[in-house]
């Protein structure tokens, strides 16, 4: 079995600083952190976190609770997530909301029942859940959007600017009427990329019309209904921003059937770049978010929330950058 002496060894640093970077110490270079968490993954350590843990009555359990565990820009965050608990002796429990306040609210419950460590919360932006947050103790860490009302750790990505970008980028490939598909009214990302989508539309000098947006749940099926509402007009948009790569199915398959060709009839760019961007005819142009970055920091932020070293809320925004590719070129 590793110890910890083997982690510091192959990682190239002391146990202390191992020690450290395991309990989410903010003291720690993130890179030196970063390979720790590697070294202790390669060796297959585990500190001794349950026998620690039962002392304070609390499982050696994170709870994730995600929006969409299809979608695989939260199956990265897990990833992300899991590989940092891991190595710091903790167990996580996945949880799917689908973006549903109810079904988030149970989870939330649930999991403070359990007495689990910590939690990582995708918030579907309503409050019910929240209330139970901020009556407990549980340490808890806001992924990718904040949670509504309270102040909390919060890792998010500037997908506002990403979008302002991504519009410059069709405009720089010759589109001139650009459309947009974001989520629901409400939800952070949505209104951030919508507002992005706006910021470059202005930047740009384009007239801004409001009947080239559509907004649907962030899933294929409401984002085709949406995209064919919006690409069968005849005076539709000649290029659309798409805010995740689930509505990008659903946009996909709307230029199917109205016998659309992504970037020769339309020019398409979607938000997170999913395994199979590359594999299209042609292949998908994205703003690449960096996901599995997001779940280890919230992870490496919980930690230290856990071990009581932090009390005041942080807030990591991380940075996404655009991937050309022919569904965006004329």
């Amino acid at each position: 079995m590793a110890t910890i002496s083997d982690v510091a060894t192959r990682a190239g640093v002391s146990t202390a600083t191992v020690s450290r970077a395991l309990n989410g110490k903010s003291s720690v270079d993130p890179q030196l952190a970063a390979r720790v968490f590697a070294a202790a993954a390669e060796l297959g350590y585990r500190p001794n976190g349950p026998a620690r843990n039962l002392r304070k009555q609390e499982t050696a359990v994170l709870a994730l609770i995600i929006a969409d565990v299809e979608n695989p820009f939260f199956t990265a965050i897990a990833r992300g997530v899991e590989d940092v608990a891991h190595a710091a002796g903790y167990s996580v429990v996945l949880c799917n909301s689908d973006d549903e306040p109810a079904k988030e609210r149970e989870y939330i419950d649930v999991a403070l029942q359990e007495r689990v460590a910590g939690i990582l919360l995708s918030p579907t932006g309503h409050s019910e859940g929240v209330e139970l947050l901020k009556r407990s103790t549980t340490p808890v860490v806001a992924v990718d959007r904040p949670l509504p009302g309270t102040p909390s750790d919060t890792v998010l990505v500037d997908s506002r600017r990403a979008a302002a970008e991504a519009v410059q980028h069709l405009v720089d490939q010759g589109y001139r009427r650009i459309g947009c598909l974001t989520g629901p009214s409400g939800v952070r990302t949505a209104d951030d990329r919508l507002a992005g989508y706006r910021d470059g539309v202005r930047a740009a000098g384009l007239p801004s019309d409001d009947v080239l947006v559509r907004r649907s749940e962030f899933k294929a099926a409401g984002a085709k209904r949406a995209a064919h509402s919006l690409l069968a007009r005849p005076d539709r948009p000649d290029a659309v921003l798409v805010a995740n790569n689930m509505m990008a199915v659903g946009v996909l398959e709307t230029c199917a059937e109205l016998g659309l060709r992504a970037g020769r009839d339309v020019g398409v760019v979607a938000f997170d770049d999913a395994p199979w961007a590359t594999l299209l005819d042609p292949p998908l142009t994205v703003v690449a978010q960096p996901a599995y970055d997001v779940g280890a920091v919230a992870a490496q932020l919980l930690l230290g929330r856990i071990s009581g070293e932090r009390t005041e809320a942080t807030t990591r925004t991380l940075s996404a950058h655009l991937v050309a590719r022919a569904s965006s070129s004329r």
